[in-house]
């Protein structure tokens, strides 16, 4: 290792702490099987000033479904054996079933269970566990697509591989990621810590600000094959190093982990295995994030490098913009990317997406434009009058019709403007609304002194009244800004229905739940 990439690397990981301020966190750099950093700042538990080592147990989140996959491959040489067991655990879907592969690769057409448990009133902070999972899975009765057709992160997709290997063995998941991962990949201390109120060793994940301070997050969640991951650093390093020592194993299990994943028509998807296939900085990389309240962390691997960046937080900072800024410098390449100059956009406004039935903002932002579609928003450069993109997405206006492509969903939406103009009759949206399709839940609509409310109810209880924003004629969103999740799922758009009698029906979704229908009651 050079002088100048010792201190460049050196200069970056010095830097985050500063940049990203919290309790504590951690950082390692694997390079061609040898560690280059592994550094670790800060409290794992500011209240008991128990400092954050290399050994301390951090919940990975969603970095799990990786090792999900890992087991299932590890135990079924073809995981389509498991095809009527994922059958078996939708005993209400009136439509064929996806398959295990369809689990693995996001391309279930589930909608989220995170999500969908929203719509069934569950409390912000309340107790979700096997039961409530099950009662929530069980009532699936359509898909949004059909499977192997597009892409939809779904996180029910690997909780439910994890209860079918379970299941299949007649062995804890916690034995089999032990055994089939582990084990092998000399994971010392890292296990399956589904319950998200406390680590055993005592870390804490926090919410807040420096400005706000920071305060001990509440998560009252059971996670397994999703997002029950608990490992050290120092785990996450023996994770890397074992990538890096069957690199040349065709039948190893990164490398199946890995292997090229395609839709139902043959075109490549970008997420498979658990694992989010990109390129940053030029280089093809696998990566996955994990996220819950309190809790951020982040992996990435360049193999043409063989490169790994690891970076924990035990509070709300954005890891991947570490890793990302990480991995940077150990490339030697600039982290900011050059931008094009900014075009003035004849895109603005607010859409609905004929298919998905959510609602679609453009609007100026700094530096280009923001789109308001998917959980946190996107920001588009514009490349032409009538073009706006980044990499994940272009929206592009072709006479009458925008149309917004999303290559790595493997679909392309029809966004029509919508009616922005006020007067419709507000009074008449109040009133009750039941969904069919999600064992008759609820929303519903109320008016005080003229301010429009909206809240969700359900087997899993009442959620709380939201004001509701309205984008335009009978389109208003009802903001959703905590959820079990470790975020929310995203504005829910409310897309109210008219006939002849008036205010019949609603359509409510986002992008981990699209297009459920509810009628007035």
């Amino acid at each position: 290792m050079s002088d100048s990439f010792s201190a460049r690397l050196e200069a970056a990981v010095s830097a985050i702490p500063a940049r990203y301020p919290g309790p504590g966190g951690a950082i390692a750099v694997v390079k061609d099987g040898e560690v280059l950093v592994r550094h670790t700042w800060g409290y794992a538990n500011a209240e008991r000033r128990l400092s954050f080592t290399p050994s301390t147990l951090f919940r990975m989140c969603s970095i799990t479904k990786q090792f999900t996959c890992g087991v299932m491959l590890d135990l079924f040489q073809d995981p389509t054996e498991l095809d009527g067991d994922v059958d078996d655990r939708l005993p209400q879907l009136d439509e064929p079933a996806p398959g295990a592969l369809h689990l693995a690769h996001n391309q279930s057409g589930l909608r989220d269970y995170w999500a969908v448990a929203m719509l069934h009133g569950a409390p912000i902070e309340g107790d979700f566990g096997d039961r409530e999972a099950r009662r929530v899975i069980d009532g699936t009765r359509t898909l949004q697509f059909q499977p192997g057709t597009s892409y939809s992160y779904v996180n029910q997709n690997f909780r439910l591989l994890s209860d079918i290997l379970e299941d299949r063995t007649g062995r804890s998941f916690a034995e089999l990621l032990q055994t089939s991962v582990f084990n092998p990949a000399g994971m010392e201390r890292a296990i399956l810590a589904a319950e998200t109120r406390a680590m055993p060793d005592g870390t804490i994940g926090y919410e807040g600000t420096v400005e706000s301070g920071f305060r001990p997050a509440i998560n009252n969640v059971l996670w397994t094959g999703d997002a029950g991951l608990g490992a050290s650093l120092d785990d996450m390093i023996a994770w890397e190093r074992f990538i890096d020592a069957t690199r040349d194993d065709p039948d190893g299990l990164y490398n199946r982990l890995t292997s090229p994943v395609t839709f139902l028509d043959g075109a490549a998807a970008p997420y498979g295995f658990g694992l989010q296939r990109t390129s940053m900085f030029g280089r093809d990389m696998t990566m996955h994030g994990g996220a819950l309240r309190g809790w951020r962390s982040h992996r990435l691997h360049v193999a043409s490098e063989r490169l790994s960046v690891v970076v924990m937080f035990n509070h709300m900072a954005p890891a991947q913009v570490a890793a990302a800024q990480i991995l940077a410098a150990a490339l030697g390449v600039p982290y900011e990317p050059e931008r094009t100059t900014q075009q003035p956009l004849e895109l603005y406004g607010t859409y609905l997406e004929q298919e998905t039935g959510l609602s679609a903002r453009i609007e100026p932002a700094p530096g280009g434009a923001q789109l308001r579609y998917l959980m946190v928003p996107e920001m588009l450069e514009g490349v032409a009058p009538s073009r706006a993109e980044t990499q994940t997405v272009r929206v592009v206006r072709q006479g009458d019709e925008v149309r917004m492509e999303r290559p790595g969903e493997n679909r392309v939406g029809i966004l029509t403007a919508c009616d922005e103009t006020p007067g419709e009759d507000v009074d008449a949206l109040e009133g009750v609304y039941r969904c069919e399709e999600l064992d008759e839940a609820e929303v519903t609509i109320t008016l005080t002194n003229g301010v429009v409310y909206g809240g969700f109810s359900g087997i899993l209880g009442n959620g709380r009244m939201e004001p509701l924003q309205r984008l335009a004629k009978d389109v208003w969103v009802l903001p959703c800004p905590r959820a079990l999740d470790h975020t929310a799922p995203g504005d829910w758009t409310l897309a109210f229905e008219r006939d002849a009698a008036g205010v019949n029906a609603l359509r409510v979704g986002c992008w981990l739940a699209r297009d459920l229908v509810y009628r007035r009651a």
